[in-house]
């Protein structure tokens, strides 16, 4: 299996600009695509001058519109730019275009003769932006009229299940060049695990230009290549990762990376969105994934996907950690030891009798809580908008429950020795989401959010803090949520919950590999 390129593509409106973009990622990459499409009109006369300028072997493209490019003029005009990009070729071939982009139903036998001629491999590619191919072998085959074109196929996924039937039909595919990518929020296993597809390149994009590949999930070249060892991933790196939805922010691929790195482990994590927990083990089983770390909203609904549970998870009724041994699935829960070790921490305590404590929420984070607590030997209210789901919870405890709201703030405060905040509420902006004809929403059709309401961006938003509470809110991201905000102004001793993020992967690393973190 060969290890796949890193391609920098360049966006600018410049070719000063797409330089220093270029000079400045040089140590992370092999290969630029200058896209002419995004330079302006002036800029785009001299290309040809730019693989001199790059020092660095460089892709060709001028992608139309109707394949997600940004070039917009007829299909002459972008005849004669290719024309102008090849004229004049230098003897040295390293101040020549090394490839260029030419779609699949585009055929200029001129240009075509002059790319060989002058030593320019043509990839030969084809863009689905609404849904994922089918027939990938196929349409391979069919690009490769002279043999010496490296087809690609570029299509978008619309659900991890699309994603998961991309690497599965590359599984019977043979090992001829060719370059695979799968675009949009979901595609991101095919960009870290390329050589699990056998393609040439992976695409990736600077930070500073990331906004204009945001449609197509383009990841920058440091992140791919430091914090998922991209180039050290190979037919026998084990497989490990995270699901859930929406997946928006998670550390955890640094922490198991860098523990990956420090132990010499051949091995990647990376994340895995998914709608649906069922699309998450399906890609596992199809990739190959060995361990997965579970989060919101899954940790419950993957439950019946396991095929054993650990004393744990059957006493929490919350799975945040999935191994497949022996093709079986394992469900164990990391949460609750490593909520443990942060706020015995936090409070510098190893008992919280005498102590109430509100947890906020009854979701699966909240039953790792609550188990927690009651170890410590703690009193402990759970707060819920659902009540239904505050009484169940409470109950298994013997602990009290109330409905979330201005009503039980005096309650509230009754428990408030230790606010222990385990929603999602205050991760973010609220997004609202278009819903698919299959009944799930796609991130995909983000439009414009409504205005964010207090109780949307603060779960304690009615709540007055006084300064006497200790208060630990389990988002990590951002650093401080806005109840945390409120609760430092108001003299709280607060923590948010990457200490508890930490100590619970450190946990998950163990498990999945048998060896200590640290």
């Amino acid at each position: 299996m060969h290890r796949p390129k890193i391609c920098l593509c360049l966006t600018g409106k410049t070719l000063e600009e797409d330089l220093a973009i270029l000079n400045k990622y040089r140590s992370w990459i092999d290969v630029a695509e200058l896209r002419v499409d995004y330079l302006s009109s002036d800029e785009r006369l001299n290309i040809r001058r730019f693989p001199e300028m790059a020092g660095i072997p460089c892709i060709l493209t001028i992608r139309r519109r109707i394949d997600g490019g940004q070039y917009y003029e007829g299909e002459a005009s972008r005849t004669t730019l290719f024309a102008r990009a090849l004229a004049f070729a230098d003897q040295d071939a390293r101040k020549n275009f090394a490839y260029i982009d030419l779609e699949s139903d585009y055929h200029v036998p001129s240009l075509q003769d002059a790319a060989l001629a002058f030593n320019t491999r043509v990839i030969r590619s084809y863009h689905n932006m609404n849904a994922p191919v089918r027939n990938l072998a196929e349409m391979m085959d069919s690009m490769r009229t002279t043999g010496y074109e490296i087809p690609k196929v570029a299509c978008m996924a619309r659900t991890l299940s699309d994603v998961t039937q991309i690497f599965a039909q590359t599984k019977e595919m043979d090992d001829q060049e060719r370059i695979i990518t799968v675009m949009g929020p979901y595609g991101l296993p095919s960009r870290i695990l390329s050589a699990r597809l056998g393609s040439f390149l992976s695409y990736t994009t600077a930070p500073e230009q990331l906004e204009n590949m945001k449609p197509i999930g383009h990841i920058d070249p440091v992140t791919l290549s430091e914090t998922y060892n991209f180039r050290a991933i190979d037919g026998n790196t084990e497989l490990y990762g995270i699901t859930g939805y929406p997946l928006e922010v998670t550390d955890s691929p640094a922490i198991h990376n860098k523990g990956y790195r420090e132990h010499g482990m051949n091995a990647v994590y990376i994340p895995i969105k998914a709608q649906r927990i069922e699309e998450a083990i399906d890609f596992a089983n199809v990739v190959g994934v060995q361990g997965m770390s579970v989060t919101i909203p899954f940790k419950e609904k993957i439950l019946p996907d396991m095929q054993q549970l650990s004393a744990e998870v059957g006493e929490i009724g919350a799975c945040n950690t999935a191994i497949k041994r022996f093709g079986e699935w394992i469900g164990y829960n990391t949460d609750a030891i490593g909520l443990k070790q942060a706020l015995c921490n936090f409070l510098g305590t190893d008992t919280l009798a005498r102590r109430k404590v509100a947890i906020i929420g009854a979701g699966g984070a909240a039953r790792a809580t609550a188990y927690v607590i009651k170890q410590l030997r703690g009193k402990a209210c759970i707060f819920n908008r659902t009540l239904p789901k505050a009484k169940k919870l409470a109950e298994h405890y013997g602990f009290q429950y109330a409905e979330l709201g201005p009503e039980n703030a005096d309650l509230l405060e009754t428990y408030s020795d230790l606010i222990i905040q385990t929603t999602p509420i205050g991760m973010g902006a609220v997004k609202k989401e278009k819903k698919t004809d299959d009944g799930v929403y796609n991130s995909m059709f983000d439009v414009a959010a409504e205005p964010v309401t207090d109780a949307e961006r603060d779960p304690l938003y009615f709540y007055s803090f006084k300064g006497h509470e200790c208060v630990y809110d389990v988002i990590y991201s951002p650093e401080r949520t806005p109840m945390l905000e409120r609760a430092e102004e108001a003299g709280c001793q607060v923590e948010n919950g990457f200490s508890m993020l930490k100590n619970q992967a450190y946990r998950q690393f163990s498990l999945f590999t048998g060896v200590e973190y640290e």
